[in-house]
């Protein structure tokens, strides 16, 4: 039996391995392919090609395309629904550098006064 670490099951745990299939991320999404390749045209999510050059997509670029869906649903021309979801991505990932600085800080101090 091959080491735990090495299991194909590993990846199913893996938000970014791209486990779906343009049909298959279209299908759950409830889209069409030609949204997901629209997607990729305003470059919000890249996926990656398998060795016969089909799209495949991870879980977290499928939350991101849901996002995208939900504000082109609204009304939001599919452009700007994509800058809308970048934005967004970078804020929270700002925010998350920012927290973790804050932490550091605040250890850093206590460490000092110490």
């Amino acid at each position: 039996m091959p080491p735990a670490s090495s299991r194909p099951v590993d990846n199913l745990d893996d938000d970014d391995y791209p486990a779906y299939t343009m049909g298959r991320a279209a299908e759950m999404l409830g889209t069409t392919p030609a949204f997901l390749r629209a997607l990729g045209e305003h470059l919000l999510i890249t996926p990656l090609r398998s060795e016969g050059g089909h799209r495949r997509y991870s879980r977290y670029q499928l939350r991101i395309a849901a996002r995208a869906r939900e504000l082109v649903d609204q009304g939001t021309p599919i452009e700007a629904a994509c800058r809308i979801v970048i934005l967004e991505d970078q804020l929270e990932e700002a925010q998350r550098i920012n927290e973790h600085l804050r932490t550091q800080g605040r250890e850093s101090q206590s460490k000092n006064s110490a």
